[in-house]
């Protein structure tokens, strides 16, 4: 029997419910992906989960864990989910399975599973296929002109006739607008069918989505404001101060509302294993991916840089934690540093 001292509470989120609930909203941002641009994405989700649990219960029972416990906790299915959505929709479907196979066996598990391991797991596994396998993740991106059906997805996902095929979109919004800004005015590069007027075609609402999404993980608790609304801060005013020209640089609103921005703020930076924990920590934690995205993005070699910016970002937590430990009670500063 528990001895009765101070009042105990009994936390209402459990693991699983936490984790149905990011999934439940990520499903507006997925279906709008597959409606504007692939059925590939679905394929994706298909397969990712198949791979993840697979591999999960495979490695579970290999570290003589209980299975069934740590599959019903849902975090493999967000993994596979995030992943889903990061990974081109018409990328060969042995890519996927190895990023799916990359991201329970590096991002997780080599660090002792859920609870311990200290990059998202799901932006390891992009990262690694990305540099592993640029030409596979960046030539398969689906035509907002002609969004792949199912039959169409399946040919080209898993190669038949792939000797029919001519060849595959290979530019996004900000990769089109970054390549061509140096020989064409903005005008120009805006005459391309993968912008409209009021922003990205596709993106635009794509982004929409997930911003609907993460403000319902706010309003649920799941998430707090500090990290989104300080990346999309710091993201927002790196552009107004170096983007001013369009003509020069990608615009302050194809940096927030095209690529993976607000599916990054919500639901990849806020994953409390981890990012920074403090308030104060978030809210550094936040910027700091904010800027490393526009830096990546403006100077880099990649056109969407949240995954490295996250994962860099993923490093410094510890020492962001070290520094800005709240107050404890009782106490009348924080305890910050080093201390001998």
């Amino acid at each position: 029997m528990m001895p009765i001292s101070s009042p105990h509470t009994i936390g209402q989120n459990s693991v699983s419910k936490v984790m149905m609930t990011v999934f439940a909203a990520l499903i507006p941002g997925i279906l709008c992906l597959i409606y504007y641009f692939s059925v590939g994405y679905a394929i994706n989700l298909v397969l990712l989960l198949i791979t993840t649990l697979t591999v999960e219960a495979l490695v579970l029972w290999l570290r003589k864990r209980p299975i069934m416990f740590f599959l019903k906790d849902g975090s493999i299915i967000v993994t596979a989910a995030l992943l889903a959505v990061a990974l081109p929709p018409l990328a060969p479907w042995w890519l996927t399975v190895i990023a799916g196979a990359i991201a329970v066996l590096f991002g997780k598990h080599l660090f002792g599973g859920l609870g311990q391991n200290p990059f998202n797991p799901a932006m390891v596994a992009y990262a690694m296929v990305l540099i592993s396998l640029p030409v596979f993740m960046t030539t398969r991106w689906a035509d907002i002109d002609n969004p792949s059906g199912l039959f169409d997805s399946l040919t080209i996902i898993f190669g038949f006739a792939a000797d029919q095929i001519d060849g595959f979109t290979g530019a996004t919004p900000l990769d089109y607008y970054k390549l061509n800004i140096e020989r064409l005015t903005s005008e120009e590069v805006y005459t391309s069918p993968l912008f409209e007027n009021w922003g990205a075609s596709g993106w635009t609402p794509v982004n929409i989505a997930f911003l609907l999404g993460g403000i319902l993980l706010w309003y649920k608790k799941i998430i707090t404001w500090h990290i989104p609304l300080s990346l999309l801060g710091a993201l927002a005013l790196m552009a107004v101060l170096f983007s001013t020209d369009a003509d020069l640089k990608v615009p302050f609103t194809l940096h927030l509302l095209a690529g993976s921005t607000m599916l990054a703020a919500f639901f990849i930076a806020t994953d409390p294993v981890s990012a920074a924990t403090s308030n104060k920590g978030k809210l550094i934690f936040g910027a700091g991916i904010g800027i490393l995205i526009y830096l990546i993005r403006t100077w880099g070699n990649y056109p969407d840089a949240t995954a490295f910016a996250i994962l860099l970002m993923n490093f410094a937590a510890p020492l962001i934690d070290h520094y800005t430990r709240p107050r404890v009670y009782g106490h009348k500063t924080a305890v910050k540093g080093f201390k001998k």
